[in-house]
């Protein structure tokens, strides 16, 4: 469907293009005039129980649960038949995201115990500990097709990080948590045992199966009719959900801004995004793939759904708002560096082996929306505009 034939395709393609924008608009909003944001994040809906372990039910999750559903409409599983090709190369992606993130925290605990101030880099261990036990973001699909890359081990990544994030998140947390003291270890041993992968299931897990599961039902004829209805509203979701969020933590950070503070955690979470994006490159050398295996590779290990670990964080640690801070800044670092690494390992190759594509390189390409393109309530990857 052309966007500029019907107004709100136009509208949601403009918006989903400039998202990046809009994001950091709301943060700005989130920073100045949070009350709306503390508001939403009030909101209860009950508390459940489920095996013996009980949850409180508010409004973001309620928002998180929905984008997993909208996501999960979007896969297309016939796909996820191509993954038999090559199983080694895709548990090889699953386990390097569960471990070199936490390989990564353990050097930043060791390196920064002079740090000046020990609660600061507490703040920062169980921030990055919330990026790391969180499973692969679905955008990364988006910029994997944006590289012309493997969308079938794009996809089986995000899908199995995913499936296995209730066992592999409190993994995560158990390993951080030796790193941690005091109240922070603490909590991250909460997270681990009271109610975190039952979080993970109620919100992650059961909305994306429940989404896989009505796509057939629904019809493909029907679902790319709502196609653009579902992008808006999904865009428009991560957006109040950002805002929500980032509501917590920023007011303080910008009333009592801790300069030293934010520049260390930024370029700790800027060294953990490369790190990452580095890991799927050396990966794709190791196992001699092609360089569409390569793009699934470098942008599935560099980018996490950060969407679900803010959520996580404001309804279990709200009392250490500083906490949010690399989750944020994460957030948007993964999609500037996912950018930097489309337009020099990608773009330019691209270029070099296609005169036809040299000539274009100055426009964007154009490229349909992936599936699951913003599956985990994540970032989208911004898409190119349509030309009339």
């Amino acid at each position: 469907m052309n966007p500029h034939t019907n107004p709100l395709a136009h509208f949601s393609h403009f918006l989903h293009r400039n998202f990046i924008w809009f994001l950091m608009a709301s943060y700005g909003v989130a920073a100045v005039a949070p009350r709306a944001g503390l508001a939403i994040k009030n909101v209860s809906l009950g508390h459940f129980s489920f095996f013996n372990e009980s949850i409180h039910v508010s409004l973001p999750m309620l928002l998180l649960a929905l984008l997993l559903l909208n996501a999960g409409l979007g896969v297309q599983t016939s796909q996820l038949r191509l993954l038999l090709r090559r199983p080694w190369i895709l548990l090889a992606g699953l386990l390097a995201n569960s471990l070199l993130p936490v390989a990564y925290i353990f050097l930043v605990s060791r390196t920064m115990r002079l740090w000046h101030n020990p609660e600061e880099l507490q703040y920062i261990l169980v921030g990055l500990a919330l990026v790391a036990a969180m499973p692969i973001a679905g955008s990364s699909t988006a910029w994997t097709q944006n590289a012309n890359g493997d969308l079938s081990l794009s996809l089986g990544l995000v899908l199995l990080s995913t499936l296995l994030s209730p066992l592999t998140t409190p993994v995560t947390f158990d390993l951080v948590e030796h790193m941690a003291s005091g109240k922070y270890a603490q909590a991250l041993e909460a997270l681990e045992t009271e109610g975190g992968g039952l979080f993970l299931i109620v919100c992650v897990i059961l909305p994306s199966m429940l989404g896989i599961v009505l796509r057939p039902a629904i019809g493909e004829a029907r679902t790319m009719v709502a196609k653009p209805t579902l992008k808006l509203l999904n865009s428009i979701n991560l957006l109040v959900l950002n805002y929500s969020n980032a509501s917590v933590s920023l007011p303080k950070a910008i009333a009592n801004p801790d300069w030293d503070f934010l520049g260390v955690t930024l370029m700790i979470v800027i060294g953990m995004c490369v790190l990452a994006f580095t890991a799927g490159w050396l990966l794709s050398r190791l196992f001699q793939v092609e360089q569409a295996q390569k793009a699934s590779l470098m942008f599935g290990l560099g980018m996490n759904n950060n969407g679900t670990g803010l959520v996580l964080a404001t309804m279990a640690l709200s009392q250490f708002p500083h906490v949010m801070l690399p989750i944020i800044f994460y957030n948007l670092v993964q999609h500037l560096v996912a950018g930097s690494v489309d337009f020099l390992l990608f773009r330019r190759v691209d270029a070099e082996e296609s005169p036809r594509l040299a000539e274009s390189i100055l426009e964007p390409r154009q490229t349909e929306e992936p599936i699951g393109a913003t599956l985990g309530g994540d970032l989208p990857a911004p898409v190119p505009p349509v030309e009339g």
